[in-house]
């Protein structure tokens, strides 16, 4: 009798033993997380690694833009006007009158830019002394068309600083081309590949002048 008693209370401990080793086993176990890696339900968060922390913080909203804004695709430079547009700062230099030459350089921007063609006087195309005669008319200076070698006889000579000021005639190439003189940097004319423009005296055109002349009845 004693000893079933005692049997039983064996069995009874066993038992405890063996239920309270499991709870405490249980609590140890690992645990799988919903991204598919295994850890321990007692690693605090202050041992995963720093990467792992950082991928799971949650960054604030914010509703800062930032516009960054591009530079200019084109660069600006010092002038706008192209090389060879007409001036417009020699005017008072000429001996003609003030009227006379407002409406000569009106007469020659309204040609810029037009073809060139032999033996023409306008208004499409022009040739050298047909830009010359046509522009002058404009001006209110009437005289005869007329090649560039008969204005050469026909107009006064002129040299030193005179040479240079607005409307005085300069002549090229034998007598065979005609101008107009903007200034002491260029002169106007009817070119055969770039029809009424206005071109520098240097390199080209300072090799072949022949001299100035002024129509010396325009006043």
């Amino acid at each position: 009798m004693n000893f079933s008693k005692s049997l039983r209370v064996s069995l009874f401990l066993i038992l405890f033993f063996v239920i309270f080793a499991g709870k405490s086993f249980s609590q140890e176990r690992t645990r799988v997380v919903q991204n598919g890696q295994i850890e321990s339900s007692t690693t605090n968060l202050s041992q995963r690694p720093p990467n792992e922390i950082s991928q799971r913080r949650i960054l604030p909203l914010t509703d800062q833009i930032v516009v960054q804004t591009s530079p200019p695709l084109i660069k600006r430079t010092g002038s706008s006007q192209p090389t060879n547009a007409v001036p417009t700062n020699y005017v008072s230099k000429s001996p003609y009158s003030q009227v006379f030459n407002q409406r000569l350089l009106f007469a020659i921007q309204t040609r810029y830019g037009i073809p060139y063609h032999y033996g023409s006087t306008g208004p499409n195309t022009y040739d050298c002394s047909g830009l010359v005669w046509s522009v002058f008319q404009d001006a209110g200076f009437y005289f005869e068309r007329s090649s560039a070698r008969t204005l050469w006889q026909e107009s006064e000579r002129v040299e030193g600083d005179d040479r240079y000021k607005f409307g005085t005639l300069v002549f090229f190439n034998g007598l065979g081309h005609i101008g107009i003189v903007a200034d002491e940097n260029g002169f106007y004319h009817a070119s055969s590949s770039q029809g009424v423009t206005y071109s520098k005296f240097e390199g080209y055109w300072a090799k072949r002048i022949v001299g100035y002349r002024r129509l010396s009845i325009a006043r």
